[in-house]
């Protein structure tokens, strides 16, 4: 990963969200030890306290456990919370935009439901 240092977004939150991708990817497994503050430090040349900043984020959301004077590993439950959140996050905040461009185009919902429809059936011909 590299750090956008121009984005709007907090350093900490690409960080935590970073995580999040490394453990919905299986880099990171449940009960598995994720990078210390200090390594993710090291990592993206950035202060030890701004790495902790992103680390206490997926603690305080259950997606990352401590084990006092070993660091920080991943939860049980880690990829349901994270699918859940992103899913009533990010996922419902794209269908609106989405579907509010549609009206303004005059594109019925049949039409958006093919386009999606085909889009997906493109992705599944990607990965097979």
């Amino acid at each position: 990963m590299i750090l956008n240092t121009d984005s709007t977004k907090p350093i900490y939150i690409q960080i935590a969200e970073w995580i999040e991708e490394e453990i919905l990817n299986g880099t990171f497994e449940k009960g598995e030890k994720v990078y210390s503050q200090y390594a993710l430090a090291e990592m993206y040349t950035i202060n030890p306290a701004t790495a902790a900043k992103g680390l206490n984020i997926l603690s305080d959301e259950n997606i990352l456990f401590n084990k006092r004077g070993l660091g920080k590993f991943v939860a049980d439950h880690a990829i349901e919370i994270i699918t859940k959140k992103r899913k009533d996050k990010n996922l419902k905040g794209l269908v609106k935009e989405i579907v509010l461009e549609a009206e303004r185009l005059n594109v019925n919902e049949d039409e958006l439901v093919v386009m999606i429809k085909s889009f997906m059936n493109e992705r599944k011909g990607e990965t097979e």
